[in-house]
């Protein structure tokens, strides 16, 4: 990042660090729509089972990577407010941090999974694809959590162009063992939805390498020599990034969470129902990579400037940002009418399964419109440090007004699964709305600051 005088230089910027973020943002969802459409054609219990098994991984995985996302506007305000020298010592603890949270997940997750997966009421071989698809990635833990803190130290510096080439590289590595261990071909083994598992640990342990040559080889990351010095383990500091980064955590927990919940409940209905739910999410959710892509660069843009004290230019680049996420929000709910018959025959040769995506891509529609306005609010309220009032928004949106109304509409009215699906909406929106306010309120506070 650099300081920019005049408008035209802030969106030049803008795009010149957002656009390789949102290339590595699909690059990376690109994986799991590669599992979720790939383990589709090897059968409906296939999907289902890599469906489960993704609703409780993904809100686990997003949840605790978010409290390690609050390196990023950490490392960005103090490069904004020229104390370099902190940066390699806030990365390597946070690299320990993101050990202890990987030993949590697999000790947790070994305790946890039977018994959850026992209490849905899933077909056998729904049940086995989703419990050793889970067993499968917990071997990918720590590497993907350990890239995850690199991917913050990289991308504060603004070289997003960098991340973006790591995931270019590490794409066809998945795609190549995905088809092979799905499917059996080449001599390995037909292991089903399962060996998207597989070959997402893979992966996951490729990309750690690649990012690992590149801080300690490639300029500007080697002047910094994250990998010279061996700090002793400061639990002072991981008390910095936890207090900033569990509000962040929870709140895309919360958010995430909420379609774990309502594919979990979704486990009453028919394997087709599931599946298609499954796949009508896995396709919006890789759209969403385009609001989210603004988020992140506007935590970026905006922590920069406010560590540098400069809140206007800020306020410039949080307008400039969320306006750009509500237009391409539009677009996306345009391409979701327009392409729901083909998208769903990606994901399935089944014609009622086919149908029934078709009929939820319909919905996923105003999720875009939501998120497009919801999450980059998040980017730049994440830029002031700002993460405990939006953290207990999240939680009242979603789970308190989203998930209840739901659960009525699914069970007591006609609507069936789509009442999910209604209520996922109405939690999205009033999130949206609850967001708008707070940035209001912030962004006050910053210009009575500033004429101070």
């Amino acid at each position: 990042m650099r300081e920019t005088k005049t408008l035209k230089e802030k969106l030049q910027l803008f795009l010149v660090v957002m656009m390789p973020i949102l290339i590595t943002q699909l690059g990376l969802y690109a994986m799991n729509f590669f599992d979720t459409t790939m383990s589709g054609q090897a059968g409906a219990e296939d999907l289902a089972g890599v469906a489960i098994g993704s609703s409780l991984w993904v809100p686990v995985f997003t949840g605790l990577s978010g409290i390690l996302l609050a390196l990023t506007p950490m490392i960005a305000q103090n490069i904004g407010a020229g104390n370099k020298e902190e940066v390699p010592y806030t990365v390597v603890q946070g690299l320990y941090l993101s050990i202890a949270v990987s030993i949590v997940i697999i000790i947790g997750g070994g305790l946890v999974l039977e018994p959850i997966l026992n209490l849905m009421s899933l077909e056998a071989e729904v049940h086995r694809v989703a419990y050793y698809y889970l067993v499968a990635l917990g071997f990918g833990v720590i590497p993907l959590f350990m890239y995850t803190v690199l991917r913050c130290f990289i991308d504060s510096l603004g070289q997003t162009r960098v991340t973006m080439f790591i995931t270019l590289l590490s794409l066809p590595i998945n795609v190549f063992f995905n088809y092979v261990l799905i499917f059996g071909a080449w001599g390995f083994p037909r292991l089903g939805g399962i060996g998207a598992g597989v070959a997402s640990t893979i992966t996951y342990w490729s990309i750690l390498g690649i990012t690992i040559y590149f801080i300690a080889r490639v300029q500007p990351f080697s002047t910094y020599q994250i990998f010279k010095k061996v700090y002793k383990v400061s639990f002072a500091k991981w008390k910095e990034l936890l207090i900033l980064g569990l509000p962040i955590g929870f709140t895309i927990f919360f958010e995430t969470s909420i379609f774990a919940a309502v594919t979990l409940l979704m486990s009453e209905f028919n394997t087709a129902t599931i599946a298609a739910h499954q796949a009508a999410i896995n396709f919006a959710s890789f759209l969403y990579m385009i609001p989210l892509s603004f988020a992140f660069t506007l935590t970026i843009a905006v922590g920069y400037e406010v560590g540098a004290k400069r809140f206007d230019d800020a306020k410039q680049y949080s307008k400039m940002g969320i306006w750009m996420a509500l237009g391409m929000g539009v677009i996306a709910g345009l391409i979701i009418y327009v392409m729901r018959g083909p998208v769903s025959g990606l994901y399935t040769n089944d014609p009622n399964v086919a149908r029934l995506i078709q009929q939820f891509l319909i919905y996923s529609i105003f999720f875009q419109l939501s998120d497009a306005l919801a999450t980059p609010i998040q980017g730049v309220l994440r830029g002031h440090k700002d993460v405990n009032i939006p953290f207990v928004m999240a939680l009242v949106s979603f789970w308190l007004i989203g998930l209840p109304t739901g659960y009525i509409l699914a069970n007591y009215t006609e609507f069936g699964p789509f009442g999910y699906w209604i209520g996922l909406i109405t939690g999205l929106a009033v999130c949206a709305a609850a967001l708008l306010w707070r940035l209001y309120t912030v962004e006050k506070r910053a210009k009575v600051q500033l004429e101070r």
